[in-house]
């Protein structure tokens, strides 16, 4: 059972296209300037939108932070109780001390030094450690009556340190195994206390009086203006606004205006574009593969531009916008190019700065590309197009900048250098239509060029088997191509069709009037149905052959449609001649095609029945023709063949003017020449 095709309706390609942009569409705000400290202001004269403050760069605020780090102080509390406590535990037990060398001048001395010790002040190792780490110096002591004194790390003990500057600094006369006789490390206790949530809030404190500010600036105040060099003031300046702007984002209100902002202006310019499919082109708009390959060409070059703008990779003018009307163009009329690429461009005036100028630069380079290159059918053409583009890139933004600043030294003159990489990008127009064909099953001239080239596989072969064939499609190639100018159809791909139009005929030759030679026809042995189906296999067969040479779909619907689901007229008529009374099969003598539904395919059905019939008069004037061309033609119209045409009875009445004035061309009597008497000597080029 066969699978139904899911049948999408056109606008859901339009929603879906508009999802697309709008997801990817910058949230940032308004200031998307680049600028870097240095290098020229790249665009007008930027003005302060609101008073906003100079905010200090991060590297800025650093130092200065390190500097309060640096100065600041840790707060310790003072313990009075310590030197009282452990004084007295040391005069309570040195009393049951019983030792004949442990005299008054040792007690005497350990409790002077106790006092001495006790007054600098005492840490713990790990307080002291966390000093030396942080290379504080100075620390703030707070004493009960919350008074505070400074004192230098230098002169404070530790737990350590305080017992050996006992023992180190007794006086000579005092024997020091005499007083390590006493364990004095247990009356040594820390009597200061790291305050870490004090000392933590005074250094938040101190960097909360940092401001991050160091000016103002007042609305209406310039900042920058073309040419000018963005100093370390202006850089900062700049940044600020820029911060500000970052900010803003952030808030849901500001987030949530952008965003139905952003909804409303794409989702009209979007639906722009279907209106005017649906209302002007109705034919593009009911074929699927036209409008995802219009979507897909607009889509493709505002993501570029969305992505540019919003990491500031390089300069949007990098983008070459002109590949979009050179590509269209190759596939479609003029007026849908221009309807393509304004709308493309009027989005992508959303995301970039100075829109204006914007717009103006790349409608401008749109026209010229469309006229430099209204036909793509040699690399030069591209180049030179390409050339066009570079120049007008160049002429326009020069005299824009002259017309705004009148001076030639605020221009940028960098941005000739992104006009050339550009006009590089342009180049690559050749293979992105080679892609282009392959994806959507599009043709374009350049293809039909290289096609029409009789030395290609196809028709070398078709000339080689049936040269009578290819002879009959050069004739139907040079009626079309005539028909095609006055109908305003596509020549191009009118000759190239013609040419292989018949390519099914190489099968069995012999068996095709232009193809036969002396002797008896192949047809004598046969019966007429047996002929017909001969005759009319060649459109399937010549569809098989151009699958197997790979020619694109474009040809290959000529090849179905140069018969249509017409008869084999000749077998058909006389197998009803010959047998009135019986049935007759019509599908045997039937073509198994489709009508043509296209100016180009519809002018070959025409001209490959003329130029077959036409081989048959006796006799060729004026009169003769133009009854066969309106015989053959009116029949196929009576047949219902051209209905599907998008044909109008003036464009028949020229295509039929041009067959016969073509034909008698083909057809017009020649002179005789006359011989040279027997007595005169011929006449040499030299004479």
């Amino acid at each position: 059972m066969k699978k139904k095709k899911i049948n999408i309706p056109a606008y859901i390609y339009f929603i879906l296209a508009t999802a697309v942009i709008i997801v990817l569409f910058p949230r940032e705000g308004k200031f998307r300037y680049a600028f870097t400290e240095g290098k020229p202001w790249q665009y007008g004269l930027l003005t302060a939108p609101f008073d906003f403050p100079i905010y200090k760069s991060a590297e800025q605020l650093k130092a200065e932070q390190d500097t309060v780090l640096k100065n600041f102080s840790p707060y310790f509390q003072w313990d009075n109780t310590v030197y009282e406590r452990e004084l007295n535990r040391f005069r309570s037990d040195i009393q049951d001390f019983q030792n004949n060398q442990w005299t008054w001048e040792y007690r005497r001395y350990v409790e002077s030094a106790f006092k001495e010790i006790y007054e600098k002040g005492i840490v713990s190792n790990t307080d002291f450690e966390f000093l030396e780490r942080n290379e504080y110096s100075v620390l703030k002591v707070r004493e009960n009556d919350n008074k505070t004194t400074l004192y230098s790390t230098q002169d404070i003990f530790t737990l350590r340190s305080a017992y050996s500057y006992i023992l180190d600094n007794r006086p000579e006369k005092l024997d020091v195994n005499v007083l390590r006789l006493v364990n004095l490390n247990d009356y040594i206790h820390e009597n200061l206390k790291y305050d870490e949530a004090l000392s933590e809030k005074v250094k938040e404190d101190d960097l909360q009086k940092i401001s991050p500010s160091s000016g103002l600036v007042q609305s209406g105040e310039k900042i920058a203006d073309r040419g000018e060099i963005i100093n370390n003031q202006t850089f900062n300046i700049l940044r600020s606004l820029k911060q500000i702007y970052d900010k803003q984002d952030g808030t849901v209100q500001h987030q949530t205006g952008l965003i139905i902002g952003i909804v409303v202006m794409v989702t009209g310019l979007m639906a722009c574009f279907l209106m005017y499919l649906i209302f002007f082109r109705k034919r593009i708009y009911k074929v699927k593969k036209d409008v995802v390959f219009l979507l897909s060409m607009s889509t493709l070059f505002i993501f570029l531009t969305e992505v540019t703008v919003k990491y500031d990779w390089f300069s949007v003018y990098i983008i070459p916008y002109a590949i979009i009307p050179i590509v269209i163009r190759t596939f479609f009329d003029s007026r849908t190019t221009q309807m393509t690429h304004l709308i493309t461009i009027l989005i992508c005036s959303l995301i970039v700065p100075f829109p204006f100028e914007f717009i103006l630069m790349q409608l401008i380079v749109c026209m010229v590309a469309m006229y430099a290159l209204k036909d793509l059918t040699q690399r030069s053409e591209l180049i030179k197009c390409a050339l066009y583009i570079f120049m007008t890139y160049i002429v326009v933004y020069l005299g824009y900048q002259l017309m705004q600043e009148s001076d030639l030294n605020k221009i940028n003159w960098s941005m000739l250098v992104y006009f050339a990489i550009n006009f590089i990008f342009v180049m690559f127009t050749y293979p992105f239509i080679y892609i282009v064909e392959k994806i959507f099953g599009y043709i374009s001239n350049v293809t039909l060029v290289e096609l029409s080239d009789i030395n290609t596989p196809a028709l070398s072969l078709l000339s080689e088997r049936s040269p009578g064939t290819f002879q009959h499609s050069l004739q139907v190639s040079m009626l079309g191509t005539a028909a095609a100018v006055k109908v305003g159809a596509n020549p191009q791909l009118v000759r190239t069709g013609a040419l292989y139009h018949d390519l099914g005929k190489i099968e069995n030759p012999a068996f095709f009037t232009e193809n036969k030679m002396e002797g008896p026809s192949p047809h004598d042995k046969l019966s007429y149905e047996q002929s017909a189906r001969i005759i009319t296999n060649h459109v399937p067969e010549g569809v098989k052959q151009a699958q197997n040479f790979g020619l694109p779909p474009a040809i290959i619907k000529f090849i179905l449609t140069h018969h249509g689901k017409g008869k084999a007229k000749y077998f058909y008529n006389s197998q009803k001649n010959q047998y009135p009374d019986q049935p007759v099969n019509e599908e045997a003598f039937s073509y198994s095609g489709i009508n043509p539904d296209t100016k180009e395919t519809a002018i070959l059905m025409m001209a490959d029945s003329v130029e077959a019939a036409s081989r048959s008069l006796k006799e060729y004037n004026e009169e003769s023709i133009r009854n066969l061309v309106d015989k053959i033609i009116d029949a196929q119209i009576a047949d219902g063949l051209l209905a599907e045409a998008p044909l109008t009875f003036k464009d028949i009445t020229n295509i039929k003017n041009v067959f016969v004035e073509k034909l008698l061309t083909m057809y017009h009597s020649r002179i005789t020449y006359p011989e040279l008497d027997s007595e005169q000597s011929p006449v040499t080029s030299e004479q």
